[in-house]
């Protein structure tokens, strides 16, 4: 259910590695033609596959992330560039998109899909914890969005794909921080919609299930303190539902798929679902009034 157990999230960033691409001046000159997407967390899980789907469609790809030392594969890949992007780094958000101009050209999407998920009781959190989860999922997303910006307001013309989550528009216990932050997504990119239509520049959303990826490592940060006994009815009860809800997550290439069909579709549509639990779920949050939902996932 949290696709960010599902974020290729370590990713909330990431040197400038060599690409092959610089190996010849006709292939730099037919790579600038190409239309070019850059992508945040691109090191693993959504964002590495959707940076392999799009370069099979004859696109260019800024892949960013934070240790981009780390990666080979992604950096001997054509038409790719690995360079270093932390989104809670600004210094290195307008290097990153200079970097990538400079490289190809143009920016005609950007994707934001660096973030992660933090879960458990609030008190139990430090409010350095606390203010890092917005400062990756939410002030992250806006600064790389309000770099990139200029040049899509320049060019009349790009797409801003922000990776939101079911949990933006349904919530379940101890998910105070990450639930707040997605919908705080969601809020930002509908009213980014109407003002950058004036520009020609579409906003989407997408909202995907429970992912194949990335769950219990980096993408996910679980806090409790067993000290403060009333929480863990809540604790438990909650890792029964997820354990239940997640006997089927989907795979990345799902995700990268609705992206590819939000970017190229032709419509004006705002929200995408990716994977059957993230419309299944949606629907039923959609049908049931509060008590009811809220009753699966309260203490018995």
């Amino acid at each position: 259910m949290l696709e960010e157990w599902a974020y290729g999230s370590d990713d909330r960033a990431g040197d400038l590695l060599s690409s092959p691409l610089g190996s010849s001046n006709e292939t730099r000159s037919k790579a600038m033609n190409n239309k070019t997407i850059l992508i945040t967390g691109a090191s693993t899980g959504i964002g590495r596959t959707t940076a392999l789907h799009f370069q099979r469609q004859g696109w260019n790809v800024i892949a960013t992330m934070r240790s981009p030392e780390n990666e080979t594969d992604l950096a001997e890949t054509p038409n790719v560039l690995v360079t270093k992007l932390d989104v809670t780094d600004e210094a290195s958000i307008d290097a990153a998109v200079a970097e990538g101009i400079a490289h190809f050209g143009q920016i005609d999407v950007l994707l934001n899909n660096a973030g992660y998920g933090a879960y458990g009781p609030l008190e139990a959190f430090s409010m350095e914890k606390i203010k890092r989860q917005f400062d990756t999922n939410v002030i992250g997303l806006l600064a790389v969005t309000k770099a990139v910006l200029p040049h899509m307001r320049k060019q009349k013309s790009g797409f801003v794909v922000n990776i939101s989550s079911i949990g933006g528009q349904m919530t379940f216990p101890l998910g105070a921080l990450y639930h707040g932050s997605k919908f705080a997504v969601e809020g930002l990119s509908e009213s980014l919609h109407y003002e950058l239509a004036a520009f020609g520049v579409k906003v989407k959303i997408i909202q995907p299930g429970m992912i194949k990826t990335d769950f219990g490592g980096r993408s996910f940060d679980f806090v409790n303190d067993e000290g403060m006994s009333e929480y863990q009815p809540t604790v438990q009860n909650l890792f029964a539902a997820f354990g239940n809800a997640g006997s089927g997550p989907s795979e990345p290439q799902v995700v990268a798929d609705v992206i590819w069909e939000a970017v190229t579709d032709g419509t004006d549509t705002l929200r995408y679902r990716a994977g059957a639990d993230a419309v299944d779920l949606l629907d039923k949050r959609k049908a049931e009034d509060d008590e009811t939902f809220f009753a699966d996932y309260k203490p018995k």
